[in-house]
């Protein structure tokens, strides 16, 4: 039996974050993972799709970036390629470096402070604790669709990392996953058909972002097909021996793979959460506002909400090893930064107008045509920079952009919901001409003057 401070199970961004801070704050950990350390990130989901954007964009500009070449990079930029793929080192070497103690199998919670680890080569190892942390990250949710048991559907593990372009791909949901792989194969050619359930693509994003989005993947030959959903499956049903799916409208959309993008489910069952008196209500867990879910037990990252973010894993990380360890902090969520990284890229903080209205809010919002604006001749971009203000308190509450650069301009934003910069501050502030921030000052200084700010 080994005590440690703190044993975290998962090993993604979440857990890694946890680790790193426990150690940076003298406490001990084992953290633990059955498969690789370092999580989906890395791996299947955020530094591969990114890679391949990267690669898709130059290529749909003419560029020499042939996909055995982007396949290459994505591979290099996964793993480096003198080491065997898959593999984790550099992820457990970083851990074990900090003083961490890495260990591998499958992590069952048998009581308060206890939890057993089931290792691959057979044999159980008990590990206790002060606190455990559950960074068990996410899935991608496998739909009741019946037909979908006779194939082998994609998820973005299989997206992000095959070295061959699927003849013909359907992808199922229209969230980041889905737009960003559809903007990705239909640039290298393949016929892309992505079907959607609500009328407009990442429906949780500003409208405006949501209609600059779409224009781009209709011009990138996507079919989009919005405001209906998968109803049933069936393999090689098609003349060339693709699958078909039929959607709740009547139509159909084929594909040589299906490429399932609905959504994240955290696997929470049969982790052992009962024996800490936790109760799962639909598959999930409701943290408090110190992300405990029971005495001496916290959730982080994707599990524990409201986002599902990388950097929010990260931030969670931390701050439940600072709680853990006596510091009377609370995690602020009002200031989450989301991108989407197509191009255009969409990226959005805190509440459209409409949610800050319904809070009871006195807001009102300010939107520009970035086809209109200096940044927008320069580069033949079109989308938007649209703010939120509420008018009593004179400070920014959202803002969202569509457009280039976007993933980085949010920050500007980001950091004045994050701070309740006084808008007259922020209409005082000089961004550099011509640049997509510059065109959200120029919105700061509109709606100091509505506000009586300035």
């Amino acid at each position: 039996m080994d005590q440690f401070d703190f044993v975290i199970i998962g090993a993604g961004g979440a857990g890694e974050a946890a680790a790193h801070e426990a150690r940076r704050r003298g406490a001990s950990v084992a953290i633990v993972d059955r498969e690789l350390f370092g999580g989906s990130c890395p791996f299947w989901a955020c530094m591969p799709s990114k890679t391949l954007l990267h690669a898709a964009g130059i290529h749909a500009l003419g560029g020499d970036y042939p996909w055995p070449q982007a396949s290459d990079r994505r591979d290099y930029m996964i793993n480096r390629i003198e080491r065997p793929w898959p593999d984790d080192g550099g992820h457990v070497s970083s851990l074990e470096g900090a003083g961490a103690e890495v260990v591998r199998g499958e992590a069952t919670i048998l009581g308060p402070g206890r939890v057993r680890v089931g290792g691959s080569g057979g044999g159980d190892r008990e590990l206790r604790a002060r606190f455990v942390v559950v960074a068990v990250g996410t899935n991608s949710t496998i739909p009741d669709l019946p037909g979908l048991d006779a194939i082998e559907p994609w998820t973005n593990r299989q997206a992000t990392t095959t070295r061959t372009l699927p003849k013909s791909i359907a992808i199922l949901g229209g969230g980041p996953t889905g737009v960003e792989m559809a903007q990705v194969f239909a640039r290298y050619g393949v016929p892309v058909s992505l079907v959607h359930s609500a009328d407009r693509l990442n429906h949780r994003d500003h409208p405006r972002s949501s209609e600059a989005l779409a224009a781009a993947l209709e011009r990138d030959g996507v079919q989009l097909r919005l405001g209906t959903r998968a109803e049933r499956l069936v393999a090689r049903a098609a003349p060339d021996g693709v699958h078909r799916v039929t959607l709740s409208d009547g139509s159909s959309v084929d594909g040589q793979e299906i490429l399932l993008a609905i959504g994240r489910t955290a696997p929470l069952s049969g982790l052992g959460l009962e024996t800490v008196g936790v109760e799962l209500v639909d598959g999930r867990v409701a943290p408090d506002e110190c992300l405990r879910i029971a005495d001496g037990t916290f959730v982080i990252g994707d599990p524990a909400g409201p986002e599902m973010h990388t950097h929010l894993a990260h931030y969670q990380g931390e701050m439940a090893v600072r709680i853990a360890l006596g510091d009377d902090v609370r995690p602020d969520y009002r200031a989450i930064p989301r991108a989407v990284y197509t191009d255009p890229e969409a990226a959005g903080v805190g509440l459209q107008v409409d949610e800050a209205v319904e809070q009871g809010l006195d807001a009102f919002e300010k939107t520009a045509d970035l086809a209109t604006t200096a940044k927008g001749y320069v580069v033949e971009a079109t989308g938007h920079v649209s703010i939120v203000v509420d008018r009593a308190s004179r400070t920014l509450v959202g803002a969202f952009i569509a457009g280039p650069g976007a993933s980085e301009a949010i920050h500007l934003a980001v950091l004045a919901v994050k701070t309740r910069t006084p808008l007259d501050v922020l209409a005082d502030t000089i961004t550099a001409f011509p640049t997509t921030a510059r065109v959200m000052g120029g919105l700061f200084v509109e709606a100091a003057r509505d506000a009586g700010a300035v």
